[in-house]
């Protein structure tokens, strides 16, 4: 154990989680590769948890931070007129799709889907909330009681009602058999079901879910769900909160928002981690007459800050200016074509998911073909050992989770590619060993 870690271990709460079993530091980064301590050099296939979406010293990011902080001014708080906040929420609520939409700025993805359940809730008078299942929302209280992922649950504390849809669990046997359109048909009926039977419709605030859920393992629900399920909750009045955390910003390849492959608007969205490119920013883009609705007085001490606005202007610039909705696409694709081939003769491989930069593969015992969380940790070690960062999740953690810079050139993909199939070649042949 290095002493770096020696000292992690004792001052940081144990279930404060690393990588790989002699966690790394790193130390430098150039756009979408990191160097350790050790100075090793490694492809970046995680990007911070999907956070420094444009990779690391983006010349455009890091003057514009510099021009701010150049100012002598870090920070104001929202008592005063911030002019790059300003900017920046008319960049969303242009492009939210969102009519009359107003912005409000947090420091994370958790206080931002907290601001949208206040707003939701206090609009419908209502203490209900519809989640799906194998989500993952956020660690503040409200959050852990609407993420439905048992593991990421700090607390049986719930500040109001929850309830689960299916919809993201396809491999059960009840479902794992239906064409997409019979899928979709259930999943809806059964929330239809629930809106009748399990639940008064007048005592829900909203349904939050995300377009591909993140943390647990890039599920990908059949394009047009979500869209099936607006139609039943628009009957009742009840509001749909996007989950944009991890899918907005163009990085899903098709639409600059994940929610729009459902063919629907939402009634708010939630963003956070790429917007600032590793500086801390989150926030929530609704209808105005939901946000201007929440009671009381309110302001925030550090969301919308001069600096984390500064970086998100610019880093949402580069990615308009640059179309790097379109590099994740064509990325992506090369990727995850390349890892359905692979996967052909990969025992290992359950599944291969995604789209654009953001894709997973599931690892399985090759005998039982039953999900192997220690198969998708000795991948992590793997690609680490081949100079290639990846993250990991799922319901059981036998998810392998990449969504790389959306910087990402073919050529980066391509080495990747390459490292990802070689790794699991040989996890394969040592998984298949008698």
């Amino acid at each position: 154990m290095s002493d770096l870690f020696a000292r992690h271990r004792a001052v940081i709460p144990n279930w404060v989680g690393t990588n790989y079993s002699e966690p790394i530091e790193i130390v430098s980064g150039k756009g979408c590769r990191v160097t350790d301590a050790q100075g090793n050099s490694y492809l970046d296939f995680f990007a911070g948890i999907l956070t420094n979406m444009l990779g690391y010293d983006v010349a455009e990011v890091r003057e514009a931070v510099e021009r701010q902080i150049a100012t002598g001014i870090y920070h104001t708080s929202t008592l005063y007129l911030i002019r790059s906040q300003v900017e920046l929420a008319e960049k969303i609520a242009g492009i939210s799709g969102i009519p009359d939409a107003k912005v409000f700025f947090t420091n994370s993805g958790s206080e931002a889907n907290e601001t949208a359940l206040a707003a939701a809730l206090t609009h419908r008078k209502a203490n209900q909330v519809l989640a799906m299942r194998n989500s993952y929302h956020g660690r503040t209280f409200g959050t852990v009681a609407i993420t439905g992922n048992a593991n990421w649950k700090a607390s049986s504390n719930d500040p109001f009602g929850t309830h689960y849809l299916h919809g993201t669990d396809r491999q059960l046997s009840a479902y794992r058999t239906l064409s997409d359109a019979d899928f979709i048909k259930a999943c809806a009926e059964d929330l239809r079901q629930l809106l009748a039977a399990g639940i008064n419709p007048a005592d829900v605030g909203a349904l939050i879910a995300e377009p591909i859920q993140g943390v647990g393992g890039f599920n990908v629900p059949p394009d047009g769900m979500l869209g099936a399920f607006k139609e039943v909750l628009d009957e009742y009045g009840i509001l749909f909160v996007a989950d944009e955390v991890q899918t907005g910003w163009g990085r899903t390849g098709e639409h600059f928002w994940g929610i729009s492959a459902h063919g629907i608007t939402p009634d708010a969205m939630t963003f956070a981690k790429g917007l600032g490119n590793g500086f801390a920013i989150g926030g929530v883009v609704a209808r105005g007459d939901l946000l201007d609705g929440i009671r009381g007085n309110g302001i925030s001490t550090f969301g919308g800050n001069p600096v984390a606005t500064a970086a998100g202007n610019a880093t949402l610039d580069y990615v308009l200016s640059h179309d790097l909705q379109r590099n994740a696409k064509v990325t992506g694709d090369l990727i995850i074509g390349g890892l359905r081939e692979a996967a052909q003769s990969l025992d290992v491989v359950g599944a291969v998911r995604g789209k654009g930069l953001m894709f997973a593969v599931d690892l399985v015992d090759p005998a039982t073909r039953q999900p192997s969380p220690p198969l998708a940790s000795r991948m992590l070690e793997a690609t680490k050992e081949r100079g290639l960062l990846i993250g990991k999740g799922g319901l059981v953690g036998h998810t392998l989770r990449m969504a790389p810079p959306l910087t990402l050139t073919e050529a980066e993909a391509k080495e990747g590619l390459g490292i990802l199939t070689d790794a699991l070649t040989a996890v394969n042949e040592e998984a298949s060993k008698p």
